[in-house]
């Protein structure tokens, strides 16, 4: 198995750290500083490390030809999962509108489909840079928000990037849409 490909593995089994963590109550209870409680930082870590293994794994498979199918298909695969254990943390403690949660999901299965739909013609789909746009602000966002109790102003910051990670999840599923609609709308 290839370094990146480790890296996405580690991506993943990070996840269930994530939502073991948030069902011990000793982590939500313990507040480490101002309101921030010791779940929200350990997440915070957790979920900072984790993305910063999205760029690692993908810089290191381009800069040394390591490029693999499983990598291709692991990779989104392992940040959407990420990003959603995440969301959803947020949204049991009521932190996040359910309405941003279910945007993103929603642009996350129709590019999925989508992929799958060009896939059969032998094409491949790379991330364009409004959805790589889009992944870093959902993540940068989602980081900030797990400090939101630092101050009324990390709090707001947070949650304004996580608004401009919605418009640009909308705005890059209409360009995925666009970019393959003759291919999508031909089997209707």
């Amino acid at each position: 198995m290839t370094l990146p490909n480790k890296l996405t593995m580690l991506r993943i089994l990070l996840i269930p750290v994530m939502i073991i963590f948030y069902y011990i109550p000793y982590f939500k209870e313990t507040v480490v500083f101002f309101d921030v409680s010791l779940l929200y930082l350990l997440e915070a870590i957790i979920f900072a490390m984790a993305s910063f293994t999205d760029f690692l794994d993908g810089h290191i498979a381009r800069k040394n030809n390591l490029v693999t199918t499983f990598g291709k298909f692991a990779d989104p695969l392992a940040d959407k999962m990420l990003v959603f254990t995440a969301m959803s943390i947020f949204l049991a403690d009521g932190v996040l509108p359910i309405f941003i949660f279910v945007i993103i999901l929603i642009r996350e299965f129709m590019v999925s489909g989508i992929r799958m739909v060009v896939v059969e013609r032998n094409v491949v789909i790379a991330a364009s840079k409004l959805g790589k746009y889009k992944t870093a602000t959902t993540m940068v966002a989602l980081i900030v928000m797990f400090f939101g109790g630092i101050h009324e102003g990390v709090y707001a910051t947070g949650q304004v990037l996580i608004y401009i990670a919605c418009i640009l999840t909308i705005i890059s599923g209409i360009e995925y849409f666009w970019k393959n609609k003759s291919t999508i709308l031909e089997s209707i």
